[in-house]
């Protein structure tokens, strides 16, 4: 994860969320594991040597900084488009921030993940320490991971909640993210990006914030023809893929 990276991901994500002709996205990596994390070497200048006259302004550069890069995870998350993520091999520090902003996390069967940071001298500070405790719902398990920096192995991985599906390899594994995909893509666009907002709306507000943000989104939402088509198709017993949506 190198300063391209973290500059392009935002740009990426951006123009997805705009792209009508984009349904759903699949990220994976194209390596011999997923990620090893930030690029230390490259990123040392940002990180250590910030620019600023006293304390205070290198304070404000540094705080800006570090925002930015919360930016390029937390973009995946505003995206309403569903975000599939696929692992293979190691996942370790950023990688942890990334997978835990998407939104169906997948992993081969030989992936293995680790919330690295405190090896390096440093709190996580762009997203695992506070997505990671909302995704896996043990408080001791982040935290025996967050402060240990040990390895989690696939099938604990599995287990705890991270990922919902293992396969044998990666071969397996991309075509099942594929898969999913398609049949994400197949529905309703306007009630598949719907349910993720409102998905990640409900995590972070009260049972009855999120229920009054839902019965707003859909007084408005529920007026749309893909209703009628899929209550249609549904009476006919065909599959929601057989109808053709408008884009959004």
């Amino acid at each position: 994860m190198n300063s391209a990276f973290w500059r392009e991901m935002v740009d990426c994500f951006n123009e997805l969320a705009a792209d009508p002709d984009c349904r759903v996205v699949v990220v994976s990596g194209a390596g011999k594991i997923f990620t090893a994390g930030i690029d230390l070497m490259d990123m040392a200048a940002d990180i250590l040597q910030p620019q600023g006259d006293d304390t205070a302004r290198i304070s404000w550069n540094l705080r800006r900084k570090i925002a930015m890069y919360q930016e390029t995870f937390s973009v995946i998350e505003k995206c309403p488009k569903p975000v599939v993520v696929a692992v293979h091999g190691a996942c370790i520090g950023g990688g942890v921030d990334l997978i835990t902003a998407c939104d169906i996390r997948l992993c081969t069967q030989d992936a293995w993940f680790q919330v690295k940071e405190v090896d390096i001298g440093l709190a996580a500070d762009v997203g695992t320490l506070q997505r990671l405790p909302k995704v896996i719902g043990s408080r001791s398990l982040v935290n025996d991971l967050a402060l240990t920096a040990r390895k989690m192995y696939a099938d604990e991985a599995k287990s705890s909640g991270l990922v919902s599906r293992l396969f044998a390899d990666k071969e397996a594994m991309m075509s099942g993210a594929l898969e999913m995909a398609g049949e994400i893509a197949g529905r309703s666009p306007v009630a598949v990006q719907g349910t993720k907002i409102n998905l990640v709306y409900a995590r972070d507000h009260s049972v009855a914030e999120g229920l009054d943000y839902m019965a707003t989104w859909n007084m408005s939402m529920l007026q749309t023809d893909d209703l009628i088509k899929s209550a249609q198709a549904a009476l006919e017993k065909k599959s929601p893929k057989t109808i053709t949506f408008s884009k959004l």
